[in-house]
């Protein structure tokens, strides 16, 4: 798929949630007096712009799917779940306005699944500042050096765990020396500290790219002296880019990108095949048997045309663990009610996918990973 279609299609995707949120939101935000006596509302924030869109897309449509699925099956205790989604801009006032409506709406009990990474990094500092009381569950929260505070429950494994998981298998190759590409002067800025931290945690030496607009020039100017295995640390699009620029270089290199990259959509961007790429995810593979992947897979056929997908599938698992605790909650659903289930921290099991929080307030170090080869195939 060319770059201007691919721009195109997720322009299109969220033009048309737009036109959605509008006609869903209305309603629920007329609600400021008292709670509706049938209903209750789960929030959902997510950052739309140009950079994340690929991300927000795949999240949002998996947590819409679980949630449409929940309320054909009679929703909580007979009670119907109104999804309320929020896309913002990327800025902080965007995002900030978003929280303004969740917070200005006295039936939403429960944030769920907010993405991407940044976005919910800055919730979690939002959340913290503001003392609502709201509890702020499996947001896409890649950053793992983000100060997980009581009302924030993160359920998939960091940045930190994905690198890791991804080197390990690379260990054999006695490398003392990381390489890390950042897509975007954006991406440099947020990350760059925190890949340093994790590269001196594995006593790797780390040398930094930052490229800008001109990562195919990036992937042609690498020189032999360029360490063999390159972090990337961007969306899909910027992958594709760079890949491109390294189709006549001599060396071989291996790539290994994090979560927010999707290798099926890589290779329909046509991808350059001479470098094995490895993408980590903290979800299972769309394929698996696991109950909850079935699940998604059969819930997603059914409600959405969409092709299964690594971050629709953690929108699902996000969705489907928030309910899980909802609807073990005895008595009446109040964002305080809603705060004290949660702060348990009590271990879950999403349908094989188990949830169990550490002395870090984090639950998961539970990672995956595919493989795109030099002769063009997808492995795992």
């Amino acid at each position: 798929m060319p770059f201007s279609n691919f721009l195109a299609s997720r322009r299109q995707f969220f033009c048309t949630t737009g036109a959605m949120l509008a006609t869903v939101s209305a309603p629920c935000l007329s609600q400021t007096s008292r709670v509706a006596p049938k209903s209750l509302v789960v929030a959902q924030i997510v950052d739309s712009s140009q950079a994340q869109q690929d991300v927000s897309k795949d999240f949002l449509i998996g947590s819409r799917a679980a949630w449409q699925d929940i309320n054909l099956k009679g929703g909580i205790r007979g009670i119907p779940v109104q999804h309320v989604s929020f896309e913002t801009d990327g800025t902080p006032e965007g995002l900030r306005n978003a929280f303004g409506l969740v917070k200005a709406n006295p039936s939403c009990v429960v944030m769920s699944g907010s993405a991407g990474d940044q976005l919910a990094s800055q919730l979690v500092t939002m959340t913290r500042q503001d003392g609502l009381g709201l509890a702020h569950v499996a947001p896409w929260l890649q950053n793992s050096s983000a100060d997980i505070d009581d009302n924030t429950f993160p359920i998939f494994a960091a940045r930190q765990e994905q690198i890791t998981h991804a080197l390990k298998s690379l260990a054999v190759m006695g490398m003392n020396t990381l390489g890390a590409v950042y897509g975007s002067v954006r991406d440099h800025s947020a990350y760059h500290t925190e890949v340093q931290r994790i590269a001196s945690a594995m006593n790797l030496r780390l040398q930094s790219f930052q490229a800008g607009n001109e990562l195919r020039a990036l992937g042609q100017k690498l020189t032999p002296a360029t360490p063999a295995v390159l972090l990337f640390v961007g969306g899909t699009p910027e992958l594709a880019e760079f890949t491109l620029g390294l189709e006549k270089q001599a060396r071989q290199r291996y790539i290994v990108a994090l979560a927010d990259v999707n290798l099926q959509t890589l290779m329909q961007m046509g991808a350059a095949k001479s470098t094995p790429i490895i993408a980590t995810q903290p979800v299972p593979m769309v394929n698996s048997s696991m109950a909850i992947v079935r699940r998604y897979r059969e819930t997603l056929s059914r409600l959405f045309d969409e092709p299964p997908a690594p971050l629709s599938l953690a929108g699902f698992i996000a969705a489907q663990y928030t309910y899980d605790v909802l609807s073990n909650i005895d008595g009446i659903l109040t964002r305080q009610s809603v705060l004290t289930a949660f702060q348990r921290r009590s271990a879950q099991d999403v349908g094989g996918f188990r949830i169990s929080y550490d002395t870090q307030r984090r639950s998961s170090n539970f990672v995956t990973q595919s493989m795109l080869t030099q002769d063009g195939r997808l492995i795992g």
